[in-house]
């Protein structure tokens, strides 16, 4: 019987587990030059709030980001920045908004990867509560906040892996065209200095 508990009490950890993690996954956003999006999360005051971002494709790999609180106070500014973890505890109850601005760019709209992550709400302490049960409970959120971390973690290392692809796909394509207009301008000048020599004999020859 304390066997089928077990496995049942495991079984329901691991539901609880996938049911944070599979809330907290990544979106892309394109930004186009000159504009601006915002994305909204309505929470209570104390409330564990955190914002991770990478700029994936486009232009410098930098964006302009900003958090307002629900008065609409910049509680986070950064400018020009291709990557960034921001977390911080919401400080009143209301809507709070995440921006980012793409107004430097003249023409180069930016692809952002971000996860924006709400933590549960802060709980009251309950005289009458099992002790172990309220132990259970923060394991729990304790492995869920870790799983969330390391899928973020894996998200962000396969963002950067792919930028670096690109990079190198694209010095790789300006070495092989440089290369070949360097080869062009040998053959150029080989066939300019034979030219110039037969030239130079036939009039030796002439005279």
């Amino acid at each position: 019987m304390s066997r089928f508990y077990s496995i049942h009490s495991l079984f329901s950890l691991l539901l609880v587990l996938f049911y944070f993690t599979g809330h907290a996954g990544s979106y892309f956003v394109t930004i186009d030059a000159h504009a601006e999006e915002c994305f909204f999360d309505k929470v209570t005051a104390g409330t564990r709030m955190g914002l991770t971002f990478e700029v994936a494709e486009g232009g410098f790999l930098d964006i302009d980001v900003k958090i307002y609180g629900p008065d609409n106070n910049v509680i986070y500014q950064g400018d020009r920045e291709s990557n960034g973890k921001y977390t911080f505890a919401a400080h009143m109850d209301g809507v709070y908004r995440y921006c980012f601005s793409n107004q430097m760019s003249s023409m180069t709209p930016k692809i952002v990867m971000f996860n924006i992550d709400i933590g549960d709400k802060p709980k009251h302490d309950n005289a009458t509560g099992d002790a172990s049960h309220n132990k259970l409970d923060e394991m729990i959120q304790e492995l869920s906040t870790a799983l969330t971390a390391v899928k973020h973690e894996q998200e962000y290392m396969e963002v950067r892996e792919r930028i670096h692809r690109a990079i190198n796909d694209s010095t790789n394509s300006r070495v092989v065209l440089w290369s070949f207009f360097e080869a062009l301008v040998l053959i150029a000048m080989t066939v300019g200095q034979i030219y110039y020599l037969k030239r130079f004999f036939e009039v030796r020859r002439v005279v």
